[in-house]
Parts: structure tokens; C-alpha cells; sequence
């Protein structure tokens, strides 16, 4: 391997692990600055985990990097409520390991009864939702910006109007051979004059405004001449193409070749011409940008509802002969491979793989999104689902005429939280060994 295509590979792994570590970093904050603005007691707003590489405090915060860059988090007062009257509120954080058995408030710049009173747990329960939604909605944020960014920016490779190919002769669909031969039928393209790098202005009369348009009407015109009129070059030419009945595999809404009852494939007759579309990044509208976003969280969520399965998929690959699926999950060494794997290839031109990199950091988000909406402690889905939880029962427990039963112990699931971290890791670890000995491969 080159030493230049090296460089390049390990330049996208870097540039996705800053946009990860962005990422993680606004999620953070997303929990932070509501959080600060409601006076919760804040003690370290850390990115990373693992031995502290840089601190610094600034009134009740110590602010700081740590050494493993995976992850990061908020420290808040109560964000368990105390077990008890005589015990003290401790300070838990939204990092995945931290907040799972939390740790001792710091009391240097304030007093147990100052932090016991804006603790986390005492807030109205609209105010701790937005909170713990703060994170994941910054995620989203961030994805809608990097896709507005990616679809409107740099475009999406797409059929333009512009001729990329023109056939010769007819070959018969039933044929794969791509040489002519001298009894085929001259392609009606070239014999009209038609050349690559024209621009289709209009056919039959008609502006087009996209590639499908012009293919509709050559299909149903068989037999009868059609008007063109191209740009070629700054002037405009005006070409009459008689489309040619020719054989030619049916084909599904999905592009898979359509079968009869036999299992034989349909031909149909249609019009031909013999051009193919130059294939051009276009950019988007900003209509584009929110569907695109939610196709991205729909396909995050039928992985995470179809987790087991893919695991065991995941597992047979990593210790089998199975190839992995290339929709399947992918552990932060599965995403960087990706990643410098499309920044050293040289097939693509610079711009398409900076654009696939900041699409890769807004899928990311998305995930991150997704993920930590899962109704599961130490996931911020776990702290909105307890105080939902809370919620409920207090009303009921009012419209009972009971007394308020408090803010629920939401301490008392640290042994389910538990076993969901270790079930996290251990997924992680499989990811891992998977991306590393049987990686998914774009380019080869």
C-alpha cells in the first residue's frame, strides 16, 4: 500500500473520531446548559472517560478532558433521589459508566444543604425531561445540519440531463455481449447524431427537468420520430431520433428483473435509443433534508429492533465463514475502517469523499440519537421513562386523595442498569473483534 493512500486512510479515521468527539461533546452540553439554567449543581462537565489529561473549574464546574475519548459526561446533583431522609444527595452523572453507581458531591465551592437543594431530583418533572432530552435532541440537530450541509451543499450523485454514453448498435436483451456485430441494428441515438456531453433541453416539444421524463417518452414512442433539441457546447441542435422496438427485461419497483410463473424472465417491448445518463452530484432542496434525516432514524431503529438477530449474525461472521451484512450494526472500529477506507480510495473525487465523511458523522448522530432514547437506565431514555414514571404515580396517587409517595428510587434498578452495561459492552467487544478480523468493505 502506497504511502500517500496510508495517510489518506488514517486522515478520515481521524476526521470521524473528531466529529464523533464534536458530537459527544454538544450532546454533552445539550444536557449542561439546561441543566445550569434551571441551577442544578453541576460539579464536571468531562469529555471522555478514564484519568483526567486536562481540568480546569470555573465556579461549581470543573471542566476537562479525559484520556479515552468515547464518551463523556455531565455531573448533576440527585440525579437519583436520596434512599432516604438521612442519607446524602449524591452526585451521578449522564457518562454511561459514571451515573451507574454514582459518586460523592463535591463540597469545595458549596455546602451539602446548598447542593441537597438544587439537586437534579427536585426539579418539576417537565424541566429534569428537557434536561435529559437536551442530549439526544442536540444529536438530531447536529444530523439535520450535516445532512442539510451534505444534500444541499455537496449534492447527491444523480441521472442528469446530460448524455454520458451512446450506443452504437442494438444488442438483444436475451444477449449479454457488449461488442457489435455487423447484422445488428444501428442504436437510433447515433444514427440521429446525438453525442456524449450533450444536454437535453426538450424532447417532443416538452422541457425536461429530469432524466426519467425523457426515458418515459422514449419508451412509449417506438416507430415515430421525436424531436430533441440538446445543448451542445453552448449552441442548441435540433435532432429528430426515431426510437427503435426493442426487447427488454421487465423490471420491479425495486430493480429486480421480473420472473412468470415458470421462472422464466419478462421481456417487454419498448422503445430504444441507445443513451445513458452522465451521473452528476445535484444538490437538494431543503425539502429534502428532513425526510432524508428520518429515513436515517427509521433504518437505526429496525437495527436496534432486530439487535439480536444481527448479533448472532455478527457472531457466526466473526467466527465463521458467513460474510457480514453490510446494514448490519458496526462498532466505532467498524466506522473508522469505513472511514478511511473511502477517504484513500482515489475512484472518488475529493469533494464526493468529504461529503461521504460528513455524512458518516451525521449517521452517527443519528445513532447517537436513536440510542439514548432507549427507555433503559444509564441510557437518558431510562431517566425520562423513570420520570414519566414518577409522574404517573404522584397524579394517581393525588386523584387517590394518598399522600405523595416522593420521587421514586430510581437507585433501587442500579442491578438492572448492571446487566445492561455489561450487555452493552459485551456487544461492543463482538462488534469489535467482528470490524476487526471480518470487516465490512465498501471498495472490495
Amino acid at each position: 500500500m502506497r504511502v500517500d493512500t496510508v495517510l489518506l486512510f488514517i486522515l478520515g479515521v481521524v476526521v470521524v473520531a473528531l466529529g464523533l468527539l464534536v458530537s459527544i461533546a454538544l450532546h454533552e452540553w445539550g444536557h449542561y446548559y439546561p441543566a445550569k439554567k434551571f441551577g442544578v449543581y453541576i460539579s464536571q462537565f468531562m469529555i471522555g472517560f478514564g484519568p483526567t489529561l486536562f481540568s480546569r473549574r470555573k465556579g461549581d464546574t470543573e471542566y476537562g478532558i479525559k484520556a479515552i475519548p468515547l464518551g463523556g459526561y455531565v455531573a448533576m446533583a440527585g440525579m437519583y433521589a436520596p434512599q432516604g431522609p438521612d442519607k446524602k444527595t449524591e452526585t451521578s452523572t449522564t457518562g454511561f459508566f459514571d451515573q451507574v453507581v454514582g459518586e460523592p458531591s463535591l463540597t469545595e465551592t458549596a455546602t451539602e444543604v446548598e447542593i441537597d437543594s438544587r439537586s437534579f431530583y427536585r426539579l418539576p418533572l417537565h424541566r429534569r425531561i428537557i434536561i435529559m432530552l437536551g442530549g439526544p435532541v442536540m444529536n438530531l440537530f447536529i444530523a439535520i445540519v450535516l445532512y442539510a450541509v451534505v444534500l444541499m451543499g455537496f449534492g447527491v450523485p444523480s441521472l442528469s440531463l446530460t448524455v454520458g454514453s451512446v450506443s452504437e448498435c442494438v444488442v438483444p436483451a436475451s444477449e449479454s455481449r457488449t461488442e457489435c456485430l455487423p447484422d445488428d441494428p444501428a442504436a437510433p441515438g447515433a444514427a440521429a447524431g446525438l453525442l456524449p456531453g450533450d444536454q437535453i433541453l426538450s424532447v417532443a416539444g416538452e422541457d425536461l427537468d429530469e432524466w426519467f421524463r425523457l426515458t418515459e417518452v422514449i419508451r412509449t414512442s417506438p416507430g415515430r420520430p421525436v424531436d430533441v433539441v440538446v445543448d451542445r457546447g453552448g449552441a442548441v441542435v435540433q435532432l429528430s431520433v426515431t426510437p427503435l422496438l426493442s426487447e427488454r427485461y421487465a423490471f420491479d419497483e425495486s430493480g429486480e428483473i421480473l420472473v412468470d410463473e415458470a421462472g422464466n424472465p419478462v421481456v417487454e417491448y419498448v422503445g430504444f435509443v441507445g443513451i445513458g445518463s452522465s451521473v452528476e452530484n445535484q444538490r437538494q432542496s431543503v425539502s429534502t433534508v428532513l425526510p432524508a434525516v428520518w429515513d436515517n432514524v427509521v433504518g437505526v431503529v429496525r437495527v436496534i429492533a432486530t439487535l439480536p438477530q444481527r448479533l448472532v449474525d455478527v457472531a457466526q461472521a466473526a467466527f465463521g465463514p458467513e460474510e457480514r451484512d453490510p446494514n448490519g450494526p458496526l462498532s466505532v472500529v467498524g466506522v473508522g475502517r469505513i472511514a478511511g477506507e473511502i477517504a484513500s480510495v482515489e475512484s472518488l473525487a475529493v469533494r464526493d469523499r468529504i461529503a461521504s465523511l460528513v455524512g458518516i458523522v451525521a449517521s452517527l448522530n443519528v445513532a447517537l440519537f436513536v440510542f439514548n432514547l432507549i427507555p433503559l437506565l444509564p441510557l437518558d431514555g431510562g431517566h425520562v421513562a423513570v420520570g414519566l414514571y414518577e409522574g404517573v404515580k404522584r397524579r394517581l396517587y393525588r386523584v387517590l386523595g394518598k399522600k405523595d409517595p416522593g420521587p421514586v428510587n430510581a437507585s433501587s434498578l442500579i442491578p438492572v442498569t448492571l446487566v445492561v452495561v455489561v450487555i452493552l459492552g459485551g456487544m461492543s467487544l463482538l462488534l469489535m473483534y467482528a470490524d476487526i478480523v471480518n470487516p465490512i468493505r465498501l471498495f472490495s
